[in-house]
């Protein structure tokens, strides 16, 4: 059953020179999660933020951080991110050999366990590993970088991982990620999502923006 639709804010897209003050804006303007974007320049063509920022800003909210690791090998790092104040601990399905491994050590460190598709990545991939996600996340543009144009064919995956999630019962999100703007993002929450990570769409204007961007993205503006 789709849930409440919750704005995940990615700060991939704040101001980096004031990354506390950033979290705290999204925070008061009404974000749901903090949407942590972490790459490492192997797995994705970008470099970007380690467990340390992710400690340094945690003081800075009590709203849920939802970390998504974009990096391979993954599994040597989750514990520090896990420790650094990460409650989602989200990995792709290609990163890790050994992925339903990677979901148990997860869990096993008390926090929510996700798993990425690629535009590439098949459906497929979820098999056997359904019963061990709290979050699926669609990747609606390849990953490494904000910006990017929306990839239409996802919004068929998202509506094939709905089904999916629904006939399990287990009440997990389903997020997408990418090209999420106020077009784009009512179409996402109709094929079946109801987690939308927004960087752009959520940090243009400036502070004073926020709020009214983050409920437009959530249809009620």
């Amino acid at each position: 059953m789709q849930q409440p639709i919750r704005i995940a804010p990615s700060i991939l897209s704040a101001d980096f020179a004031n990354l506390g003050a950033e979290v705290r804006a999204i925070d008061a303007a009404g974000a749901d999660y903090i949407h942590v974007d972490v790459m490492d320049g192997h797995f994705v063509p970008n470099i970007t933020i380690g467990p340390g920022v992710v400690k340094a800003l945690r003081p800075h909210s009590d709203k849920v951080f939802d970390v998504h690791l974009m990096i391979a090998p993954v599994d040597p790092y989750i514990e520090a991110f896990a420790e650094a104040g990460a409650d989602i601990i989200t990995v792709h399905a290609e990163a890790t050999p050994h992925v339903h491994r990677t979901l148990q050590l997860i869990r096993s460190l008390g926090k929510r366990a996700g798993l990425s598709l690629n535009p590439s990545t098949p459906v497929a991939a979820v098999d056997y590993l359904i019963g061990d996600l709290d979050l699926l996340l669609v990747m609606s543009v390849n990953p490494g970088f904000g910006g990017q144009a929306f990839i239409e064919s996802q919004l068929d995956k998202v509506a094939e991982l709905r089904r999916r999630i629904d006939d399990t019962g287990h009440s997990i999100d389903l997020q997408i990620d990418g090209g999420i703007n106020f077009e784009t993002a009512p179409r996402a929450v109709t094929a079946g999502a109801d987690v939308l990570v927004a960087g752009t769409a959520t940090f243009t204007g400036g502070p004073d923006a926020y709020r009214t961007n983050i409920q437009r993205l959530r249809g009620n503006a």
